[in-house]
């Protein structure tokens, strides 16, 4: 009786729990990357590092589990998943992490939080999602995206009283220091990251349509990882062409870095999967305020970063606008389980859960649920 009540309570519990590891996870993530950075990384080495770590974690279960079912690999299908692999992990993480560099974790993962509203509106002009204000679900995708830019454009500038906190008192941040950010750097680390989400969106786009023909989702991921540690080192050899000390390995946290975000990626392709079979894409993505929060008050600790009133109000109404997103998504994910055609976006997103759901593996992100932070 014990047992099975334990196991009942397991059963419930275990999808919280994960949810709760991966986002934590990240958010140790961004601490490091911040870290690194502020040691004197440049953001291409760290996610040329990255990906190569990820590579060789992949790969070999890509080999194995998908000798049979991979589809045959085609020039122009090399093309699709070269460029998006430029998309993601090149173009995007290179953008997120420039400007995290000349700001803050927090900073970033709120702005990080307008993904789900871009993808929407990327969705809404390449015709993948039905244009219908009647519906009310499409309203609050319409509302809730425009809250959401709102949000993203109040956040760099607002100020507000100062929150004290009482544990940041001591600062353990080597180099620049979270709270020495200004105005002119909060503003170019927005653009960057809302120039980073607009890419991740149309790697989001592309992925979609390339899993409809290319359906071997963990072989997909290891290419795509293979060519970003490509396209990345490229990018830094033509971007430091004569200054080969920024490959320079470090026994700090620059490795650590690197080596425990390639490991997580790994880790997160499995979880993912898990967690979009037994619960769906969306509670993925109503998880990833939590990274956020958690980044806060890790941030507060490490990096003596101050908490302005109006800078939190900001976040708070991106999460806002991000919960808009999507309650009309989930709105469009009954429609169709109940029957419904849904929208030729909603179709390709139930394509893709059906693929993601017939095994463990996942490629990064899915139509419906996009990551917190690149993998």
């Amino acid at each position: 009786m014990f047992m099975e009540s334990f196991i009942s309570l397991y059963n419930q519990a275990r999808a919280y729990v994960l949810v709760i590891f991966v986002q934590f996870g990240y958010s140790v993530m961004s601490i490091l990357a911040k870290l690194a950075l502020n040691l004197g990384m440049k953001p291409h080495v760290l996610v040329a590092y990255r990906m190569a770590v990820a590579s060789v974690l992949l790969t070999p279960f890509a080999f194995v589990l998908e000798r049979n079912s991979r589809p045959k690999m085609t020039f122009w299908m090399f093309a699709k998943i070269t460029l998006l692999s430029f998309f993601e992990p090149v173009l995007d993480q290179n953008l997120f992490y420039a400007g995290m560099k000349i700001t803050t974790p927090a900073f970033v993962l709120a702005m990080c939080n307008i993904l789900p509203a871009m993808t929407f509106v990327m969705a809404c002009i390449f015709k993948l999602e039905k244009v219908d204000m009647r519906r009310l679900h499409f309203q609050a995708k319409v509302a809730g995206t425009l809250v959401t830019i709102g949000g993203a454009m109040l956040l760099p500038f607002a100020h507000g009283p100062l929150l004290h906190l009482p544990w940041t008192k001591r600062n353990f941040c080597r180099g620049q220091s979270a709270q020495s950010a200004h105005i002119q750097d909060l503003i170019k680390g927005a653009v960057m990251v809302v120039f980073g989400c607009l890419s991740w969106s149309s790697f989001i786009i592309l992925q979609a349509m390339i899993l409809k023909s290319y359906p071997a989702k963990l072989s997909l991921a290891a290419f795509m990882c293979i060519m970003g540690t490509v396209e990345s080192t490229i990018l830094t050899f033509a971007v430091e062409r004569a200054n080969t000390a920024v490959w320079s390995v470090y026994f700090d946290v620059r490795l650590l870095a690197a080596v425990y975000g390639g490991i997580l990626s790994g880790l997160a392709y499995y979880i993912f999967g898990l967690l979009v079979k037994e619960r769906g894409p969306v509670f993925m993505s109503a998880s990833n305020p939590l990274s956020l929060v958690m980044v806060a008050i890790l941030g507060s600790f490490i990096f003596k970063e101050k908490f302005y009133l109006g800078r939190a109000i900001g976040a708070i109404v991106i999460i806002l606008g991000l919960y808009l997103v999507l309650w009309g998504k989930s709105k469009d994910q009954t429609t169709t389980s109940n029957g419904g055609s849904g929208t030729t976006y909603d179709q390709i997103a139930s394509a893709v859960g059906n693929l993601q759901a017939s095994n463990h593996d996942l490629v990064a992100s899915n139509v419906n649920a996009p990551m917190d932070e690149p993998v």
